[in-house]
């Protein structure tokens, strides 16, 4: 067989040796074509011989070994009693078919078994799976096992996200220096300050321009990724599940399989890295798009809190009707003694003194009026004033006699206990084969604080119960679909994203902080897997106050839906309101399936973004004055993404009424102009000069 193996999409190249009879990652990033001499290749990708370090090439392997004379952080650390730390793999088994690698490497010397396998995607996605099996006869305790890729010298800049509640996805931008760089979550959960993806990049890159490397961890619990340039020179980018001390020990003949990664390259900026990620995610039979479009959602949460008359709700069912909702979401409070968020968790039944009849005479009235049914849970939290605690305190996850301190007053649900996994799967079949529901929103409101299970660290067997909950739940009730909400933001991963539907993407549903929130969270999730619902006037997360202009353009990107008390619009409001869903019915197929491009900002106070069919033939576009326009006249914005040799036409749509106007007469395009794709992206549009934090569309059609 080939000492060489090459992966290629039409955009990506992947080269890998099996030289030396180990597996290493030569090259990774745009597509090489067709190499035709294994030799010379080999000799070019050769680092030969440096002075100061051992006296033999150092080629570091897939699991960058320190047997080889590699200094770096290694792919694999654990031990065998301090023994059996320092493993050197060699390969048994390669098998190449089409753009799929897999491979099974042993060291006999430490009893260690190694398979990978790699696979790129037609979207040029780079799936890498990994496994380590304990050959030997005593424990192995493994402290951790990453997946690393090279990146080439020219790689000067890193780009991840940092967050809070209510702000996540907050952009920081570093330069690459000699050393490791970690993004390290220990909350149990990916967190609100997760970066889903981490990029590097060659300098200056943006969102049109420059080459872009990401990895993305398939995981939901703990977790790192990290960027190192050695002494060498170096560089390499690597993502993997973080360990809890002793958290994994395998027994003679039992396997680990870490977290896995997607990997994607770009030369064509942070948009490339976007769309190569999108048609990943698209490509799957069960991704939601595939199964249905994505019905126009209302949460009730806002307009109602715990307050659940039947009277109220039946409220907001006929202005949901008139505007032309079309799932109905029932939000916390339904469930035994849930009055507030002190009580209740753990016991999912209907409550009787709220709801005496059950359920029933609410989902029919949702049902009457043309809308699906969902409702809310927290499968796997338990107030300590809940029927379950009282009989099963031991259920929580803790360390010794300890009991974690609460956050939102409750605990952590051990769903690695067969038993309170059952309990859980059985209360909500339950509820599921009692009422027609089609939809679940899957909240987890706390971090894991000592996440501990007969004393020892249980954040991965966590996560993978959770995982199994969702798949039992699913198969159970075919077409049911689960939303991830964690305190809004607070569990939006990959990992995630290959069980669930949809997220919420925060729990601030204020215009102008979800117009940075849903930028850069969808530079890895699909916008039609975004949770993106149109607030009150005045947000309760920040004061603010919004036109219903600039709130329902800034929801219109995304999963779209509302989330506020829909009773108190005027008869104009519902008018508009009406208006915007049947933009939103008639063009997601565009929203939910083209290709998201955000323009490079000339104008540091305004966004552009929009998404552009896959035949270009036509696109839909936002612009938003964030904050005051730096110049008298605003600066041209462009568009991108469209055929520069088709002409187009362009007209402006606005939702709730004008966006503030500051500047009349308007532009002269904004009556309907007829250009070039060429010309909408090198000259671009002017627009008309407006108040911050109002937003409108533009609307773009292949003229016949």
């Amino acid at each position: 067989m080939s000492r060489l193996v090459h992966l290629q999409s039409s955009t990506v190249s992947v080269v890998l040796s099996t030289n030396r009879n180990t597996l290493s990652l030569l090259y990774w990033g745009s597509a090489l074509g067709e190499i035709s001499n294994e030799q010379d290749f080999l000799a070019i990708a050769d680092d030969g011989q440096s002075w100061g370090v051992v006296d033999q090439p150092v080629h570091p392997s897939f699991w960058r070994e320190g047997a080889d004379g590699f200094h770096g952080e290694p792919a694999l650390a654990g031990h065998r009693g301090r023994k059996d730390w320092s493993p050197k793999f060699t390969l048994t088994k390669v098998a190449h078919e089409d753009q799929t690698l897999s491979i099974e490497a042993n060291d006999e010397q430490t009893g260690l078994q190694a398979h990978v396998t790699l696979t790129l995607d037609a979207s040029g996605v780079l799936y890498v799976g990994q496994s380590i099996t304990n050959t030997g006869s005593a424990p192995y305790t493994l402290d951790g096992l990453m997946t690393w890729l090279p990146l080439p010298d020219r790689v000067s800049e890193i780009l991840d996200f940092t967050g809070r509640w209510i702000k996540e996805r907050q952009p920081q931008r570093t330069p690459i220096n000699v050393g490791t760089w970690t993004r390290a979550v220990r909350e149990g959960r990916s967190g609100h300050e997760h970066t889903i993806v981490q990029l590097a990049m060659t300098e200056g890159t943006s969102f049109q321009q420059g080459e872009a490397w990401s990895v993305g961890l398939l995981w939901s619990g703990n977790g790192r990724y990290s960027v190192e340039r050695t002494s060498m020179g170096r560089t390499s980018i690597g993502a993997g599940g973080l360990l809890l001390p002793g958290e994994v020990e395998l027994a003679a003949g039992e396997t680990f399989h870490a977290p896995s990664i997607g990997a994607a390259y770009s030369d064509a900026g942070f948009d490339g890295i976007t769309d190569a990620y999108n048609s990943w995610f698209r490509s799957r039979p069960e991704h939601p798009t595939n199964i249905r479009p994505r019905p126009l959602t209302l949460n009730v949460w806002e307009a109602v809190w715990f307050d659940h008359r039947i009277e109220r709700l039946n409220e907001l069912m006929d202005v949901a009707q008139e505007i032309g909702v079309e799932r109905f979401v029932l939000d916390d409070g339904w469930f035994h003694l849930r009055r507030d968020d002190y009580a209740g968790l753990g016991d999912w039944w209907v409550d009787p003194v709220v709801w005496p009849q059950g359920l029933g005479e609410l989902i029919a009235g949702v049902k009457a009026r043309g809308m699906e049914f969902g409702l809310w849970f927290e499968p796997e939290m338990v107030n300590a004033d809940s029927d379950l605690f009282r009989e099963h305190p031991d259920w929580i996850l803790h360390v010794g006699e300890r009991t974690p301190p609460e956050q939102r007053h409750q605990q952590v649900l051990n769903l690695a206990n067969p038993q309170a996994f059952q309990y859980v799967f059985d209360q909500m079949n339950a509820i599921l084969n009692e009422y027609d529901i089609s939809y679940i929103k899957w909240d987890h409101n706390r971090v894991l604080v000592e996440p501990g299970y007969d004393g020892a660290p249980a954040v991965r067997a966590q996560t993978w119960a959770f995982y199994e909950l969702v798949r039992a739940l699913k198969a159970t009730h075919p077409g049911l679909e689960i939303e991830s909400c964690a305190s809004g933001g607070g569990r939006i991963d990959f990992g995630a994203a290959m069980a669930c539907d949809r997220f919420w993407t925060s729990d601030c549903n204020e215009a102008l902080e979800r117009q940075h929130i849903q930028r850069w969270t969808g530079i890895g999730i699909p916008p039609e897997m975004l949770g993106t619902h149109i607030g009150p006037p005045k947000a309760h997360s920040t004061g603010r106050t919004h036109s219903l202009g600039f709130r329902a353009t800034t929801a219109l990107f995304g999963h779209a839906g509302l989330e506020w008390d829909i009773t108190e619009t005027t008869a104009e409001e519902r008018i508009a309101l009406r208006a915007w869903a049947d933009y939103y019915k008639a063009n997601r197929d565009l929203l939910h399936s083209g290709k998201v491009v955000r323009a490079d900002g000339i104008d540091a106070s305004a966004y552009v973004h929009g998404v552009v069919a896959q035949d270009q033939s036509r696109a839909i576009y936002s612009y938003a004055q964030l904050t005051p326009a730096g110049a008298v006249k605003p600066s041209n914005f462009l568009l991108p993404g469209l055929d520069p040799k088709r002409t187009y036409q362009v007209r402006r749509v606005e939702f709730g009424g004008s966006a503030g106007v500051l500047e009349n007469p308007a532009p002269a395009w904004v009556d309907g102009v007829e250009v070039t794709g060429k010309v909408l992206a090198e000259l671009g549009l002017r627009p008309q000069r407006i108040y911050p934090e109002n937003a409108f569309v533009i609307e773009v059609t292949a003229a016949p």
